[in-house]
């Protein structure tokens, strides 16, 4: 009891069962933990933008607005897409288990609710919580315009340089929904590889979106990339004294991609890549492949 005391932990149970309210509330309670109550949907999302639970507990069935509904918009919502929610139903079949994961539940418990076991899974997920605010945290102070976006292309976590640049951007809520995430989305279905980048397009200044590590939880960590300075070629070109041709060469090796591949891109032989590679690696004191890319990508990571 004391561990879960000396966090202070935050709950919000969102049932409209008055039995089950009470029982979770009561184990809850002598747990040590603070308990919110809400007896719907709507309550639960007004309750939690005032309170911000550590975490939520959320019936499936309820009237007005569902439980799968109130998940959508918990994590539809910035500032609290990353609490964890746990779903406490009668449901049993394996597409509300699925629908209530797909909705951005992160575990699924059902009734009647065991104690226990309850709180033995929100221990695992206050505690992996956690890890990821640290890390988020530690992310905040590194100075970097770094994202977090769903598979689907959804915005979640920015560090607040990233808000910054997209406010002098001038790219609001509105320009991230219609311009960025579908962008994003088509991007993120073709599997980009580490370090390759994106150019947005359609937006009142030039940034584009580099991919730093995809999450364990199926995100993808992007790097946001002011590209008033030029993309990723010309900034290769200006800093290396490359020819035009050899920088946007240069610059596809660096994304990974074969020779083949940039020749499609660029509409050459894969023998002229070749060719153009072959220059490039004496004009940057490397002799092959792979180092060239390294001194490529210690360019555009930087930018």
């Amino acid at each position: 009891m004391s561990e879960w005391s000396e966090r202070q932990d935050l709950v919000l149970v969102v049932d409209d069962a008055p039995d089950a309210l009470s029982l979770i509330n009561d184990t809850l309670e002598v747990a040590g933990l603070d308990v919110l109550v809400a007896l719907e949907g709507r309550q639960a999302l007004s309750i939690a933008r005032r309170m911000r639970p550590d975490i939520i507990l959320l019936d499936a069935m309820m009237p007005h607005m569902n439980g799968f509904e109130t998940c959508e918009a918990l994590k539809a919502d910035p500032d609290l897409c990353a609490i964890p929610v746990i779903f406490m139903t009668g449901l049993t079949d394996t597409q509300d288990v699925v629908r209530g994961l797909d909705v951005g539940g992160v575990d699924y418990l059902t009734k009647p609710i065991n104690p226990d076991e309850l709180l033995a899974r929100m221990r695992v997920h206050l505690s992996n919580a956690r890890m990821t605010q640290n890390a988020y945290s530690a992310l905040d102070t590194t100075g970097q315009h770094l994202i977090t976006v769903t598979a689907e292309g959804r915005f979640g976590w920015a560090t607040p340089q990233a808000h910054a640049l997209l406010a002098r951007a001038d790219v609001d809520e509105n320009r991230v929904r219609d311009k960025l995430e579908p962008q994003l989305a088509q991007w993120l279905q073709s599997t980009p590889g580490l370090n390759e980048r994106l150019s947005l397009k359609g937006l009142p200044q030039p940034l584009a979106v580099r991919l730093v590590s995809r999450q364990e939880n199926g995100d993808y960590l992007l790097k946001l990339v002011d590209e008033s300075d030029g993309t990723g070629p010309t900034l290769l070109q200006a800093r290396l004294d490359l020819t035009p041709r050899a920088a946007e060469v240069l610059y596809w090796v660096a994304n990974g991609k074969t020779n083949k591949e940039i020749g499609e891109i660029l509409g050459m032989s894969p023998r002229t890549v070749n060719k153009h590679l072959e220059l490039v690696y004496p004009e940057l004191g490397v002799e092959n492949r792979t180092a060239a890319a390294g001194v490529a990508l210690r360019i555009l990571v930087s930018d």
